[in-house]
């Protein structure tokens, strides 16, 4: 079984940007859709982004639209996230995730069967 670990995660200013990774190990991502989520303190668990690891649609969450891309490196088995013009409100531990949902459960935490451990990601204002 895959088993992922996030990095990249840092303090920055309101308006920078970040790359976060997620390094999948044990097995391919082959066959899997790839995803972030984010957990703010207090707040549950939210879908930021996701995608079929080979070819098929890209999906983000509004609050996170135009700003934040979903990347692959295949032959790295590696998942990035950029995410520019960063907001307090972006502040969260972001967390990468796989799973084999349909279109319409890809923003479902159930339909992910595993996770990193988490990258903290701290916005000043």
């Amino acid at each position: 079984q895959v088993q992922l670990e996030e990095s990249g995660g840092e303090l920055v200013q309101t308006g920078s940007s970040l790359r976060l990774s997620c390094v999948g190990s044990g097995s391919s991502f082959s066959g899997y859709t790839v995803a972030w989520f984010r957990q703010a303190p207090g707040n549950e668990r939210e879908f930021v982004a996701s995608s079929r690891w080979h070819g098929g649609s890209t999906y983000y969450s509004d609050s996170v639209k135009g700003r934040f891309t979903i990347s692959k490196d295949r032959a790295a088995n590696t998942m990035y996230l950029q995410m520019n013009s960063l907001k307090p409100e972006d502040t969260a531990v972001y967390y990468c995730a796989v799973g084999r949902p349909i279109t319409s459960t890809t923003m479902n935490r159930a339909s992910y069967s595993v996770w990193g451990r988490g990258t903290q990601v701290t916005v000043s204002s």
